[in-house]
């Protein structure tokens, strides 16, 4: 039932933070791993969409399970054990959201950085502010 369903999409939810989590250090400019810049940049936005999936997965999962625990508790029909929402439940959603925002961050730190690259400039020395006599 809705128990597997839940399963399925957390150990989904966990592999897929795993290969982000690898794609993401592959992806860093600090490795030297992946290529040029521009790979490394698609690299490490595939690793921010693989988060945002995760994220996804696990909302899901969390928020499914949420909804039939609900659903039972306030139904009058329903004569077996009657569970509530818990602290895991909550760190659930709280890490879900953590996986989706950071996953957009990866996502658009890329973008900002991969615009075009940074123009130096040139110093000219100090001026003095006081005149000569």
């Amino acid at each position: 039932g809705y128990i597997q369903a839940c399963r399925g999409l957390m150990i989904s939810a966990v592999c897929l933070g795993f290969f982000g989590a690898i794609f993401g250090l592959v992806g860093m400019k600090c490795t030297k791993v992946g290529g040029s810049d521009q790979t490394k940049a698609k690299i490490a936005c595939l690793a921010g969409l693989i988060f945002i999936l995760s994220g996804l997965c696990s909302m899901t999962s969390c928020s499914l399970y949420a909804n039939r625990i609900t659903s039972e508790f306030f139904d009058p029909s329903f004569v077996a054990q009657k569970y509530e929402l818990g602290a895991a439940l909550f760190i659930g959603w709280a890490g879900a959201s953590l996986c989706i925002i950071g996953g957009s961050i990866f996502c658009f730190s890329i973008a900002e950085n991969s615009n075009s690259p940074r123009r130096g400039y040139a110093y000219n020395g100090a001026t003095s502010v006081m005149s000569s006599r």
